[in-house]
């Protein structure tokens, strides 16, 4: 990729904005540590900024030349019917991965339980949504293996909280170019009964993984119910896909800028056929350690939300059964949001 191409992939979010668009910029955390543990999906960041409104993805001036040649190649991005909202999305992450922690002290391939990995990318994508309706198509790309950087970002945290480290990042992935690409749309039901004061709605997803990372296909939902609910599509994790936090309208209390806007508890399920995990099958194209994964997975999540100002704060707990064959315990952990929509 030309080097002023790459810049402008970076300075995105500066290309999109214009007077009065609404921008959000938002920080995910993921970690067991919520739920008591210290192993398995052990920790997950993500950075996103989903841009103000463009006219269209593919002549729209504010979008780099180069991108809006690559999109008018790309059925997606072709005219849809309605008045839909389009937004791109810039996300950066890493997630880490480790057996359990009763072996942190062993330095030895530990063959029973899952591989140490990590896995670092950047993602570029683009969402299509309606006040009932959320499209978003996402490509990340990146690095699993010690180029992911997991290990040094493990070993800094542990010694900045006073833990005993992980020794056997010696044994983790092989360094491995990653490619993964997410498709997710989301409906929302009931919405009209909560437009102000206390209320409920339920969204409903449906989606697909792509890629040497992962592969799945997954279904889900959500329930929400309180005061002012935020007019998104739901709470996101730090688990790579789209960002559904961005307000959808200007009923959001974000946009009014209220200084107590909101709040609400929610209580999600998910179910997922996973085809490919790299995190358990092992690498694609060398030898590395591997276990037996589980093609059916499920969750489940309970939380809370509150909108002050222009924030929207979250948090929730997710519980998620079995991912691979002879797992010692349930993976859970809990997930921090935060998020801020501001106008330029």
């Amino acid at each position: 990729m030309p080097k002023r191409s790459f810049l402008l992939l970076l300075l995105l979010p500066l290309q999109v904005l214009a007077e009065n668009d609404w921008w959000t910029a938002s920080f995910f955390l993921d970690n067991d540590l919520f739920a008591n543990a210290d192993d398995g999906y052990t920790n997950g960041i993500r950075f996103s900024f989903v841009s103000p409104d463009v006219d269209n993805f593919q002549d729209d001036p504010r979008i780099p030349q180069w991108l809006r040649s690559i999109n008018r190649q790309v059925r997606f991005f072709r005219a849809r019917e309605g008045d839909l909202k389009r937004n791109m999305v810039v996300t950066f992450g890493q997630q880490m991965y480790t057996p359990d922690e009763k072996y942190r002290a062993r330095t030895d391939l530990i063959e029973a339980d899952r591989p140490y990995a990590g896995w670092l990318y950047l993602g570029l994508g683009y969402q299509v949504s309606n006040r009932k309706r959320l499209e978003s198509a996402i490509v990340n790309v990146g690095m699993i293996g010690p180029a992911s950087y997991a290990r040094e970002s493990q070993n800094a945290i542990h010694d900045w909280r006073g833990f005993k480290r992980y020794e056997g990042w010696d044994n983790q992935l092989n360094n491995e170019l990653g490619l993964q690409a997410i498709y997710t749309r989301r409906n929302k039901w009931f919405s009209a009964l909560r437009e102000r004061g206390w209320g409920t709605d339920v969204i409903t997803h449906w989606g697909a993984s792509l890629g040497n990372v992962a592969t799945y296909v997954d279904v889900g939902a959500e329930w929400r119910f309180g005061w002012n609910i935020a007019d998104d599509f739901g709470s996101s994790s730090a688990v790579p896909g789209g960002d559904n936090s961005s307000p959808g309208s200007v009923v959001d209390n974000r946009i009014r800028d209220q200084w107590f806007g909101g709040f609400h508890g929610f209580i999600a399920t998910s179910g997922r056929w996973v085809l490919h995990d790299i995190t358990l099958d092992g690498n694609t194209f060398s030898d590395s350690h591997s276990v037996n994964k589980e093609p059916l997975v499920g969750s489940a999540s309970v939380g809370v939300a509150i909108l002050v100002s222009r924030w929207k704060l979250s948090f929730s707990r997710i519980l998620i059964t079995d991912q691979f064959e002879g797992q010692l315990d349930n993976s859970g952990y809990g997930s921090v949001s935060l998020s801020y929509t501001y106008a330029f």
